[in-house]
């Protein structure tokens, strides 16, 4: 083969790959496939509870609220403004069973506590009345002269559907003067056991003073029934969390309590 055919082959043969180069398409380089989204499950919804007013409905009755655990047929009411304690508020029924509420000076709210009377104190309360015919009776018992600085006893007794009340702040009547101081020893009894337990819990130092206070009220009587305190006071006697002093106190106490009942 000559020269000019050789390289009219070659040239061909160029031509011929350029061609096909031409006509094939350039196929694209495989890349990353993006991510499968998938779908996180999700918990159901709760249905939500139909709004309510806040405020109770006055058609449900609570069970909650407390229900009276006695019927008041006895009540007493002091008040003098001044006194260490200026208001006092006993209510009981037949068995002795009831509240006090009193106000000490300088304070801003009523304590009230339980009480439940002994069977000597409810058996001295009841010949008073009755020697008094209470109810029947149309006596007022204040004495001649009004003793203001006295303070104010209001008495009330209801018996049988029937109700009277009287006042005075002083008296000369025997039984209606019982009546009087009774409920006055019945709150010496039922304040100091009060601030007893509070000093037991709070100010245990301050013991001493508080057992010298009931010494003092069991030499003058103004206590309503001694044996009636004597569970209270061997608490005290034991308390160790007390001044010794004020165990030896309580504990002699229990001893003279425990002699005189004898």
């Amino acid at each position: 083969m000559d020269l000019r055919k050789k390289i009219a082959v070659l040239c061909y043969v160029v031509l011929a790959v350029v061609a096909v180069s031409a006509q094939v398409k350039k196929t694209p380089r495989p890349g990353t496939p993006p991510p499968i989204a998938r779908s996180t499950p999700q918990p159901t919804p709760e249905p939500t509870p139909e709004k309510k007013n806040g405020r109770p409905d006055p058609s449900v009755k609570s069970g909650d609220k407390a229900k009276p655990t006695f019927v008041p047929t006895h009540i007493f009411k002091f008040e003098r403004p001044g006194f260490l304690t200026s208001k006092i508020v006993i209510e009981h029924d037949d068995s002795g069973k009831g509240t006090i509420a009193f106000l000490k000076k300088d304070f801003d709210e009523t304590m009230t506590d339980p009480i439940q009377l002994s069977e000597k104190t409810i058996d001295g309360l009841k010949q008073a009345f009755e020697r008094l015919h209470f109810l029947d009776s149309t006596e007022s018992y204040q004495y001649e002269k009004e003793l203001a600085n006295m303070g104010s006893n209001e008495i009330t007794l209801r018996l049988d559907g029937r109700e009277r009340t009287v006042k005075y702040n002083w008296t000369e009547n025997k039984d209606a003067k019982f009546l009087m101081d009774e409920y006055r020893r019945i709150a010496n009894e039922y304040v100091w056991k009060f601030d007893m337990v509070v000093t037991r819990e709070n100010q245990p130092l301050e013991a001493p003073r508080m057992i010298g206070t009931l010494d003092t009220y069991l030499r003058l009587g103004e206590i309503s029934d001694p044996p009636h305190l004597l569970a209270f006071i061997k608490e005290i006697s034991e308390d160790e969390r007390l001044p010794l002093i004020a165990r030896n106190h309580a504990a002699r106490l229990i001893k003279q309590i425990e002699k005189v009942k004898k």
